[in-house]
């Protein structure tokens, strides 16, 4: 009897041990909520950010014992189903973290979720929601102003007195026109025009026969994507010939494709890693903007030709960083506070647009090392010295 009990205490302790070793192995798994326009007027830019995000998962798919598992939907280009799909995906699939997605307007409806239920949002878009509204979130596209001023000085090396501005009316518009007056005047550029038009709109002809009747020395868009060239064609069918300038939302395939010989000679600033190989070699961008793009041709078969997969990626290796700091069990309220705490944390992160350094009360975690300013030529982007 003694040794059938001895036995069965051993046998009883195996099994247990057993089962909180596969419980364990079970609830490790940190889970990633991914959202953008794979359809939609925004899709020009939501599908390279899939891209990428593909990337980040050929990259590196587990982080300090726990493996990575990732959601991921469409929002159709729409803010309203950009918040529906953040919140089926904190409340039924339990995620730890979004990232996401592809337009301003879309990032900030899934920040009001991310903060109502407290979890940590990357963006991609550019959005930024001050104090307590912005707490869960940060963001990884340049803001506005740091790259409009470079534009404006360039601008200003070139003598230009005059700039004609049409942009999206959305939140991107605004936050290009904004920063666009405050660069402007100290430079003694004088902003002549603030003309709009929505995303899907097909034709901009009224608004850029306004511009045109302006005379400006340059015209400066707020626009992304493929619906960011109509301004450009436009203003070619107009005979306008100022220089044409632009943000760091228009390096896409899909807009040089559309935009043609329109967009020939656009200066815009952009992220470092869009002219990776003509970085000196000392740039620590350098090597993880060609990191990058040697997942990116892993996941996805072809090379990157844009500047969006890249911010995904970076979104990705964000959350890798963070996570490696991060103390507790994925899936619980209490993990997800500790990512966030983590994630605004960071410091000296390099990335392929930008080394970030975050704090509690700033969005944005990019500084002037985030910025180069490209030429479009004969369809390519070259490095302006």
């Amino acid at each position: 009897m003694k040794v059938s009990t001895r036995l069965c205490i051993r046998t009883g302790l195996a099994l247990g041990l057993s089962a909180l070793a596969v419980a364990s192995a079970f609830a490790a798994d940190l889970k990633v909520g991914f959202i953008t326009s794979l359809s939609g007027p925004v899709s020009s830019l939501g599908i390279p950010y899939e891209k990428g995000i593909k990337a980040g998962m050929a990259y590196k798919s587990e982080v300090a014992g726990h493996k990575i598992t990732m959601v991921q939907l469409d929002d159709a280009s729409d803010p309203t189903t950009a918040a529906r799909n953040a919140r089926k995906m904190i409340e039924e699939d339990k995620v730890d973290l979004i990232i996401g997605t592809a337009g301003s307007p879309g990032a900030l409806a899934i920040a009001a979720v991310a903060r109502e239920t407290k979890t940590p949002l990357i963006s991609i878009a550019n959005a930024n929601l001050p104090g307590e509204e912005g707490a869960w979130m940060v963001t990884l596209p340049q803001p506005a102003p740091l790259m409009v001023s470079a534009v404006v000085d360039k601008m200003k090396k070139s003598g230009v007195k005059t700039v004609g501005y049409i942009g999206f009316s959305d939140a991107w518009g605004d936050l290009v026109y904004d920063a666009l007056n405050k660069a402007a005047e100290p430079a003694g550029i004088k902003v002549v025009s603030n003309e709009r038009y929505a995303r899907a709109d097909t034709s901009v002809a009224g608004q850029v026969l306004k511009i045109v009747a302006l005379r400006p020395d340059a015209v400066i868009t707020g626009t992304s994507g493929t619906p960011g060239a109509l301004p450009y064609l436009a203003l070619t069918d107009r005979g306008y010939k100022g220089q044409i300038y632009g943000t760091h939302a228009l390096i896409n395939p899909d807009f040089v494709r559309v935009g043609g010989a329109s967009v020939e000679g656009l200066l815009a600033p952009t992220g470092p890693v869009i002219v990776a190989e003509q970085l000196p070699e000392g740039n620590p961008m350098r090597k993880v903007a060609m990191d990058f793009r040697a997942a990116y041709q892993k996941a996805n078969g072809t090379p990157p030709t844009d500047a969006f997969s890249a911010y995904s990626f970076d979104g990705w290796l964000l959350m890798l960083d963070a996570a490696s700091r991060t103390k507790g069990e994925p899936g619980t309220p209490q993990y997800r506070v500790a990512l966030r705490d983590a994630i605004v944390n960071t410091k000296e992160l390099v990335g392929t647009h930008s080394v970030y350094n975050f704090k509690p009360d700033n969005r944005y975690g990019s500084d002037d090392r985030s910025r180069v300013i490209v030429k479009l030529e004969k369809g390519q982007w070259k490095l302006v010295p």
